[in-house]
């Protein structure tokens, strides 16, 4: 991919953006250490606080207007990399102009805990966050899940899951969602060579997730989002991929089946930017469009799940 195909407000940006080390474990490990020790931020406005019981690791951002929705969030990072401090600034944020409480979760990384243990920390943080919804002042009826990237994948698949169990959800609101490991094994998209996140760093994520699994004919129930074949039921979406990204077909492929399956959605696609790129290039007029239309979306969805 040539930086030409870049939107000229995004090149500096992207050109700054390295290749993360990840195609060998001494680089995932570097990586993802440095990730982990990187400082998180606050944010005026915002209370937030760090929780460690059992299973369940996460930052809870509590805004000072709380309106009594909540939001369950996972950070990206490919499967292999992240933690959830690289997202205190965006959750911050988004508390404080949506008024949603929001439970940011540190699951467990792939390929020491692979398939379904970072789904199963997931999936601890929302039964957490049920269970401390009086102390949270939350409204169970008003919760959404969300995730950027591999985090948009978990919460696709954990969003199913909870589907499955007879959970009601509000919403859910998936950035550049990693949603299919067939991506992965299509050698054909290698040559792309992708910004930010090409396809050889995608097989890497999804083998150290999924084993030898990846791309099989039959996978377990929620490994792969976008291999359920019923998607009829799920909560009112909002989703968004890049025109230029790796994962742009497989989101807005989701995006498609959900609203054929009768689901409201609501899919934006964002021209020439790299993936994830409200991540790292945030005070860019694209991201800030981007950004005030995913909150905007998200508050009102859960305004009208509140008079619902």
């Amino acid at each position: 991919m040539d930086l030409s195909d870049i939107d000229p407000a995004l090149r500096d940006a992207a050109r700054r953006v390295p290749k993360l080390p990840i195609l060998t474990g001494f680089g995932r490990a570097v990586t993802a250490a440095a990730l982990r020790l990187a400082p998180g931020a606050r944010v005026d406005g915002v209370e937030r606080r760090i929780v460690r019981e059992g299973a369940v690791n996460v930052r809870v951002y509590t805004p000072a207007d709380a309106s009594g929705a909540a939001l369950l969030w996972m950070h990206g990072g490919g499967l292999v990399i992240g933690a959830a401090a690289m997202d205190d600034r965006f959750c911050g944020v988004t508390a404080r102009e949506t008024g949603v409480t929001i439970v940011s979760v540190d699951y467990r990384l792939p390929p020491r805990h692979p398939f379904p243990e970072p789904l199963d920390d997931c999936a601890a943080a929302f039964q957490w966050m049920r269970a401390h919804a009086t102390e949270l002042g939350v409204d169970p009826l008003r919760v959404a899940v969300g995730g950027q990237s591999a985090g948009g994948g978990l919460a696709a698949a954990l969003v199913q899951r909870l589907h499955d169990q007879g959970v009601e959800l509000a919403a859910q609101w998936l950035f550049c969602p990693m949603l299919d490991d067939r991506t992965a094994v299509d050698r054909r998209l290698d040559a792309a060579e992708h910004y930010v996140w090409d396809n050889r760093r995608n097989l890497v994520g999804w083998r150290a997730y999924l084993g030898d699994e990846v791309g099989a004919a039959v996978l377990p129930p929620y490994a792969s989002a976008a291999r359920r074949d019923d998607l009829r039921g799920l909560p009112p979406t909002w989703s968004y991929a890049s025109d230029v990204e790796l994962f742009y077909a497989e989101a807005r492929a989701y995006a498609d089946r959900l609203r054929a399956a009768g689901v409201q959605v609501h899919f934006e696609t964002v021209p020439g930017a790299p993936h994830g790129f409200e991540a790292f290039a945030t005070d860019s007029a694209p991201a800030q469009a981007l950004l005030a239309g995913a909150r905007g979306w998200l508050r009102a969805r859960l305004e009208v799940a509140s008079a619902s």
